[in-house]
């Protein structure tokens, strides 16, 4: 039985021996969760400034060098909506998208480890047509661009 158990160790990919970890007891959901860098204040925030501020800074300035790409003025499915969003200031740290109308205003962050261009692509989740916010975070200061992204279709609850 030992041996049937290496084998299986062996073949499987990485997901299939999380999957296999987890079923068998060996892994806690709590253990896979990356507590490191997990701000859980961050997430339960409702405004730009208390999300800003639970991420250590101030206030957030305007800035040309934060664009979106890919985000659609109409999302026809608030389920999936892409939002697509590049930095220019130098320095660039972390990129925060914050949809202003959802339960959680803050939906992803994402750390930009240095000499990475910082551009990145995803999909959130939209209760309703409501501000989206790019936050970026360099060399220790916030900057914010803000687009509006009307839904058509609910997304969170809808």
């Amino acid at each position: 039985m030992d041996i049937r158990r290496r084998q299986v160790l062996k073949s499987g990919s990485g997901v299939t021996l999380l999957t296999l970890l987890a079923a068998t007891g060996w892994l806690r959901p709590g253990e896979a969760r990356a507590a490191e860098g997990w701000n859980q204040a961050a997430f339960d925030t409702h405004s730009l400034a208390d999300t800003v501020k639970a991420l250590g800074g101030g206030a957030a300035a305007p800035n040309p060098g934060v664009t979106f790409f890919q985000t659609p003025d109409i999302a026809e499915n608030g389920a999936v909506v892409p939002i697509g969003v590049t930095s220019t200031i130098p320095g660039t740290e972390s990129i925060a998208i914050l949809v202003e109308k959802n339960p959680n205003m803050l939906a992803a962050i994402f750390d930009i480890p240095a000499g990475t261009e910082p551009s990145l692509s995803t999909r959130v989740k939209m209760a309703q047509t409501s501000n989206v916010y790019a936050l970026v975070k360099a060399d220790g200061k916030f900057f914010v661009a803000t687009k509006e992204v009307k839904v058509t279709l609910g997304g969170c609850g809808g």
